[in-house]
């Protein structure tokens, strides 16, 4: 069974989320794809496995079938795994839901949630560092602001949260999907948690992800509430903007 194969932590969160009246945005990791040696740097050309598109397919058309909820929209990476991690979570989603969603859902394709993308400032300066420390050591320089040609990590997470949040669902039962890398997922998961040391026990497994969902009329008023590995989580956007200054 495909789902074998899903990090544990996400078919815990689903006993975690709100009820249904309340729209959700899975902000995920994209599937199982090949593996390469090196610092956890991969290529924008490594493809999903034959497993990982089982996965992403299994993956969606649960979620759908246990949650009571119904894919309504979806940004992506323009690397083609998040693409394809997309499509087919959407296609495992329609297997169960055919009868109401016979809508054509498009995967629009975001810079930001391309790997290091939502965070630099300048690609020139960036790169030679994140070719030296690795995906891991990389992250841990951003979440501490310690790079040239990079944003402030707060600006840099506070543009995704915002993309996050304009293309949030409305309707109840709503659900929409962001898929994405590691190092973004990472770098976020440590900036809104407060922590300046990301571990490889706190790095993002294939296909794992944060459910997120606000609270507000507004962005800037908003509360933001997140479901990560277990746990549910809460900021004021507005507060956490103010740890920039």
């Amino acid at each position: 069974m495909a789902l074998e194969l899903l990090p544990k932590s996400m078919l815990k969160a689903i006993d975690l989320l709100p009820d249904t009246k309340t729209p959700v945005t899975l902000f995920t990791r994209h599937s199982i794809r090949e593996i390469v040696d090196g610092q956890g740097l991969a290529g924008y050309d490594l493809q999903l496995t034959t497993q990982g598109r089982d996965l992403a397919q299994s993956w969606g058309a649960y979620l759908t079938e246990q949650t009571d909820r119904i894919i309504q929209h979806c940004i992506s990476s323009p690397i083609q795994r998040c693409v394809d991690t997309a499509a087919l979570m959407i296609e495992g989603a329609d297997l169960i839901n055919q009868p109401h969603n016979t809508h054509r859902i498009e995967i629009v394709e975001q810079g930001l949630l391309v790997e290091p993308g939502s965070f630099v400032l300048d690609i020139k300066q960036a790169a030679p560092y994140f070719q030296k420390q690795g995906a891991l050591g990389f992250i841990n320089s951003f979440v501490n602001n310690a790079l040239p040609g990079m944003k402030h990590p707060i600006s840099g997470v506070v543009d995704v949260l915002e993309l996050i949040y304009n293309t949030h669902p409305q309707n109840a039962q709503g659900l929409s999907l962001a898929v994405s890398h590691d190092t973004i997922l990472a770098a976020i998961i440590a900036v809104i948690s407060g922590r300046h040391h990301v571990t490889k026990v706190d790095w993002p497994q294939m296909m794992e992800g944060l459910f997120v969902w606000f609270e507000g009329d507004t962005f800037e008023d908003c509360l933001l509430k997140w479901i990560w590995r277990g746990e549910i989580n809460q900021l004021s956007i507005r507060d956490f903007q103010k740890l920039e200054n």
